[in-house]
């Protein structure tokens, strides 16, 4: 099936790589993300679950007989699955009997829920995660510098490519937000609304209906703007939970945050990432602590009520959100390689924003600057981190650490280049898978 005005994914060929080695494949990520109609290019029938003129005719029939749901066209797609979860088993049956890969491609819009299944999946359905749009997906990345060409050739040229976004323009397309709805719209004032209605729907519904526990919207709000203003940053949960309650509008017990954000990262809106720990410093001297995200740059931007002319005014507010724009982008561009991100800081405030790891070990060490006059200071942290890998490995010779792959600055500027250190600075606006 195909959509005349679909935006090409990073995720479009990992999908049929999949589907050609696994009988189903499980599309997971937040909702509104683009996961049913990437999922729609590939599927040749459609079984939707939330259909409000069939919903119940289909809960009763995968209550009492789920296979006759399965029936259709393949790849069948079976879209927000997670309302009948008796079906996954169902699908993991039909797969073991028909033996042919590419038969079934599921949507969900929060985690799998495993005391609701009986078997993993494992080795019969597959799982591909998804996100909001990079930069590069909505065709505002001019595309001139390949992150994989990065990781593959290291005499890959990028001196003078060119981002054609300024910074108000990334404040703008931050604000936006990567949902392909806010793409339609017709005015910047109406893309601006998709991220701001999105919120309201996880506090109001989707919060609740995740698991069908009543929970508060209000609160769940405050602890979402609690994560926004502490967006990026290493914010212990005494200090999120002490925001919460500050106002003395809610209360919060500690058990009662832990529900809530677990809620909220089952719907992939919170979406932490851990320290990387090499043993350069002892262990009481780098962070350990998750660093607070988002899966799109435009919630902690709702959250807090800013319009880009406010964010243009608050420079430092938002070069904290431009880091969440660069985490979600390199995310997409490494979609197919298994990757993951994490962050380093010591106490001696020696940092890297994002470390990039590849599934084979490869790894980028990654500075995100906003402006020109910091990168002489991310390009001195990478250099130093780099130098204590390597003093480390002339002592440890039998467990030496990888160096990394990479050094890069991730900016808001116009042009890349490469550093007489070997340093690349990268405008995030000019980089591609």
């Amino acid at each position: 099936m195909y959509y005349m005005s679909y935006y090409k994914r990073t995720a479009d060929a990992l999908l049929q790589d999949l589907l050609d080695a696994f009988g189903a494949v499980l599309i997971e990520g937040p909702k509104w993300c683009g996961k049913t109609t990437t999922a729609s290019q590939l599927a040749n029938s459609i079984l939707r679950m939330q259909d409000p003129s069939m919903r119940e005719e289909y809960l009763a029939t995968a209550k009492t007989k789920p296979s006759i749901l399965l029936k259709g066209n393949t790849p069948r797609l079976i879209d927000e699955w997670q309302d009948a979860p008796m079906l996954w088993d169902a699908i993991r049956t039909t797969v073991d009997d028909r033996q042919i890969p590419g038969q079934f491609i599921l949507t969900g819009s929060n985690a799998v829920d495993k005391s609701q299944i009986h078997h993993s999946g494992a080795g019969r359905i597959a799982r591909l995660r998804m996100l909001p749009m990079s930069l590069w997906e909505s065709q505002e990345s001019t595309g001139e510098v390949s992150l994989k060409e990065l990781f593959n050739n290291p005499d890959y040229d990028i001196d003078g490519k060119m981002s054609k976004m300024t910074v108000e323009d990334l404040i703008f397309a931050a604000s936006r937000g990567g949902w392909p709805a806010s793409l339609l719209a017709r005015t910047p004032k109406a893309q601006l609304l998709v991220a701001k209605n999105y919120v309201q729907t996880i506090c109001s519904d989707d919060i609740s209906g995740i698991d069908g526990r009543k929970r508060d919207a209000k609160l769940t709000s405050m602890i979402l703007r609690a994560y926004a203003r502490n967006v990026s940053t290493l914010v212990k949960k005494k200090s999120l939970l002490d925001d919460v309650t500050s106002s003395g509008e809610v209360s919060c017990h500690v058990d009662t945050f832990d529900d809530y954000v677990a809620a909220l990262e089952k719907l992939f809106v919170i979406q932490n990432i851990s320290a990387w720990c090499p043993a350069i410093r002892s262990k009481t001297a780098i962070r350990s602590s998750v660093k607070r995200c988002f899966c799109d740059p435009s919630i902690p931007i709702a959250l807090l009520g800013l319009s880009p002319e406010a964010l243009s005014m608050q420079l430092r507010t938002f070069g904290f959100i431009f880091e969440q724009m660069c985490i979600r982008d390199l995310k997409a561009y490494t979609i197919d390689l298994n990757s993951h991100v994490s962050y380093y800081h010591d106490r001696y405030d020696l940092e890297a924003d994002i470390v990039l790891h590849l599934e084979d070990g490869r790894f980028a060490l990654i500075e995100c600057k906003l402006g020109s006059s910091e990168i002489d200071e991310g390009a001195k942290h990478l250099l130093e981190l780099k130098r204590l890998i390597q003093e480390h490995n002339k002592t440890e010779k039998q467990v030496p650490l990888r160096e990394p792959d990479l050094l890069i600055v991730m900016t808001g500027g116009s042009m890349a280049y490469t550093r007489p250190d070997g340093v690349k600075v990268i405008p995030l606006a000019c980089l591609k898978d």
